[in-house]
């Protein structure tokens, strides 16, 4: 059994995230069934198409698209062509694929805690920290997906969203090999079309100078609306406390809260523990031929 703290939220809204949604997704009991019933037959008539066509898992698109049903199918068909273009990563993919890269080597990890507004907190160790010898860039990407994949199970991240705080701390041409043109386009690509969550911020730390070469590699594929929501703030933290508030970062990015003392090992058992709902997702997206 995994720690408290390192559990998903399934099954919980707040009373204010319920006020929320409705303030900022349209959600209403009114909206929400209508809704519903129009996705499922839009889904049912788009016979290219293979989802689950339950109201948790319609919700899960709906709330991403401000519960209009023809967006969230728009979004369901991204998100396929994503998964086909990516088959060789994300079809059929399964925790133990990953298991010593997501508990061994601390690339990628959660806040144990929520931000000020409710938000999971993602943080990317893609610096020093990060030996890509022994965890190759797809295998980083792979995290990434399972770990999206659990965060749909979350209605308060459905309504609140996700933040991402990417730590270039120790950045060496190692790294910067790693994030390739290709594996720069994955990324963002997936950030954009392929998953059906809300990412509010993405929050850019401890860059050095060579990280312009990065930045380089991602530039051509950032949109203008992820545009908007990127952050640089080098070692300034009082620039990320702008968004993030002290209260709920650790030591290490400038907070009131102890250093990081968990890692991806602490929260992988949450994975196995949906592991069902993560297989499901090894099969959605276009239908078989």
């Amino acid at each position: 059994m995994a720690e408290e703290r390192f559990h998903l939220r399934t099954n919980y809204l707040a009373p204010e995230t319920v006020e929320l949604a409705r303030q900022e997704l349209r959600e209403t009991p009114e909206v929400k069934e209508k809704a519903l019933v129009e996705l499922r037959d839009l889904l049912h008539a788009a016979t290219d198409l293979h989802y689950r066509d339950d109201d948790e898992f319609l919700t899960i698109f709906l709330r991403a698209c401000h519960w209009y049903p023809q967006s969230a199918l728009e979004k369901m068909r991204t998100v396929a062509e994503f998964r086909k273009a990516n088959k060789n990563l994300v079809w059929h993919l399964m925790p133990q694929d990953e298991e010593v890269a997501f508990t061994q080597h601390n690339t990628v990890n959660i806040l144990a805690n929520c931000d000020q507004k409710g938000r999971r907190v993602l943080v990317m160790n893609v610096g020093g920290t990060w030996d890509t010898k022994a965890v190759s860039s797809d295998s980083l990407f792979k995290i990434l997906y399972m770990i999206h994949i659990g965060a749909q199970l979350e209605p308060e991240t459905q309504v609140r969203g996700a933040v991402v705080v990417m730590d270039f701390d120790g950045l060496s041409m190692s790294q910067v090999k790693a994030l390739s043109p290709s594996f720069s386009k994955l990324l963002l690509t997936f950030i954009q079309d392929g998953m059906p969550i809300r990412l509010k911020e993405i929050h850019i730390v401890k860059q050095p100078f060579i990280f312009k070469m990065v930045w380089s590699l991602f530039k051509p594929f950032i949109r203008e609306k992820l545009n908007k929501r990127i952050f640089f703030h080098g070692s300034d933290m009082k620039s990320l406390h702008k968004y993030l508030s002290p209260d709920v970062l650790p030591v290490e990015y400038g907070g009131k809260l102890p250093k990081i003392d968990y890692s991806g090992k602490d929260w992988y058992p949450q994975i196995l523990d949906h592991q069902k709902f993560v297989e499901d997702w090894g099969e959605f997206g276009f239908a078989k031929q």
